[in-house]
């Protein structure tokens, strides 16, 4: 790393900052902080939603696929979040606009306590604030990664300056900033990442590369679905994506529920899943190239930043590192924000009387010290990644396991449909799933399609079944007008 690449990471830091205390003046009470009062533009949410899907694992787990697995990994991840965005659009975005319009909740698991009950909201939001802790350990663990691999600096002080910054920009700004600052890591994505992109291509002898690498390469590397990730994967895959980027993560949802109607929530739900489309291919094509460039890695998750460091001149190699930032930093901001409105708004009310009923000025107090106390915790955790499983198995083992049970009830509950899946079926559910991932994990052996596909199938089974099973019986009616409210972008009376 030369003078000029420090620069331009720590300039890249400095914006992030600038931009959190520009945002806070946007910010005068918790529904600011959480929900950008709802007047979120549906580009700016749209971008949001985008750079908060992934984060800088995808250039070290996924970097490390690419070369091992080739094309691949774009129809696996890339082209089924496509799909499974797309249709969560139409599907699944309005209906969490709606659900701030008519309830004026302000996190995403607020309205389960009027669709169930008051213990399955707090089963779902318990379950869903660890299984962050740990996601997001995972992202952190990934940048401190890259940094080791670009300058030799150890993980640990990686971790801590992205973790810092965002504590700061964060806590201050709320969501405004972190909508603000994906937009600017989103511009410094695309900088950095098309500097990559022809670079290589450029290397490799100019655009008739795109395709003749394939030649170059071995040939299961151009195969559309490659062992482990076979169609099967591929199926099952898109169902725990599906649940995911449409609300299961808790982050995606408050893009739409901050959306300032149903219309502008599936606006930005499009625009997300084009850019998922379009953008992996300038994206991975370096990766894919890399066993020419750099073969027989011993390690070939170090591929991207290695080939940046030996490619790139002083000053773009900062670049590139800055946009590696980016992406990990957008995730991991936008998570915090959003564990705090679950903290804040669903958790601390139900353990202390003292917390209901706060004014927007005194729950924005609690909102920053939920927010820094959230993330302080996920730096420790991924200081200790590796004694979890490392990176890749954080992200893909656990988390896309553990995310599928959860959403289940979380998402089906809003659609009519599903009216007769009451509380029982929901909490049933979850165990049911949560079952399945120990089974899988620790008794029998099954491919990894079953694996993350099996917990979603069985906690999907559970909840649709015990709802037929319920269908004679009335549905509360603040359960129907939850679930007329949603259904429309006619506003409650």
């Amino acid at each position: 790393m030369a003078f000029l690449d420090w620069g331009a990471v720590a300039l890249f830091f400095v914006v992030m900052v600038a931009i959190g205390l520009w945002s806070y003046k946007k910010v005068s009470g918790s529904e600011d902080f959480f929900v950008a009062g709802g007047k979120l533009p549906w580009w700016l949410s749209g971008i949001s939603h985008h750079v908060s899907g992934y984060s800088g694992a995808v250039f070290v787990a996924y970097a490390g696929l690419a070369y091992t697995h080739g094309f691949s990994i774009y129809i696996w991840w890339a082209v089924t979040i496509t799909i499974a965005v797309i249709v969560g659009a139409f599907t699944l975005a309005p209906r969490w606009a709606r659900l701030r319009i008519n309830y004026n909740i302000e996190s995403p698991t607020e309205y389960l306590s009027t669709r169930y009950n008051v213990p399955t909201q707090q089963l779902m939001a318990w379950c869903g604030v660890l299984l962050k802790l740990f996601d997001v350990g995972a992202k952190w663990a990934a940048i401190g990664i890259l940094l080791n691999i670009f300058t030799g600096m150890p993980i640990i002080y990686g971790i801590i300056a992205s973790g810092v910054v965002s504590l700061i920009y964060i806590t201050i700004g709320g969501l405004w900033a972190d909508v603000w600052t994906d937009f600017a890591q989103f511009i410094v994505q695309i900088v950095a990442g098309l500097v990559m992109f022809f670079v290589v291509m450029n290397l490799l002898g100019g655009p008739s590369s795109l395709t003749g690498i394939w030649e170059q390469l071995p040939k299961e590397n151009s195969d559309l679905f490659r062992d482990p990730y076979t169609v099967w994967y591929v199926f099952f895959y898109f169902f725990v994506v599906f649940l995911s980027y449409n609300g299961g993560t808790w982050n995606l949802a408050t893009r739409y529920i901050s959306s300032p109607s149903g219309k502008d929530a599936k606006k930005s739900g499009i625009l997300s899943g084009a850019l998922y489309l379009i953008w992996p291919l300038f994206l991975f094509f370096p990766m894919w190239a890399a066993p020419i460039i750099m073969p027989g890695l011993s390690d070939p998750t170090q591929s991207y930043g290695l080939m940046a460091q030996e490619l790139l001149p002083a000053g773009l190699v900062g670049l590139v590192l800055a946009g590696l930032f980016a992406a990990t930093m957008s995730m991991t901001s936008s998570d915090a924000n959003t564990i705090s409105a679950v903290i804040t708004r669903d958790i601390l009310p139900v353990m202390s009387a003292k917390y209901k009923g706060m004014s927007q000025k005194e729950s924005l107090r609690i909102a920053r010290i939920t927010t820094f106390t959230f993330t302080f915790v996920t730096l420790i955790i991924g200081i200790q990644a590796e004694s979890f499983g490392g990176v890749l198995g954080l992200i893909i083992s656990w988390f896309g396991a553990l995310i599928g049970p959860i959403s289940i009830p979380m998402l089906l509950g809003l659609f009519p449909q599903f009216k007769h899946s009451d509380s029982k079926a929901a909490i049933s559910s979850i165990l049911a799933g949560l079952a399945t991932i120990v089974i899988t994990k620790y008794f029998v052996t099954v491919p990894l399609s079953l694996s993350v596909g099996l917990p979603v199938l069985v906690s999907g089974i559970v909840y649709i079944g015990m709802g037929l099973l319920n269908r004679k019986t009335p549905v509360a009616p603040e359960v129907e007008a939850l679930i007329a409210a949603v259904s429309t972008d006619e506003q409650k009376a």
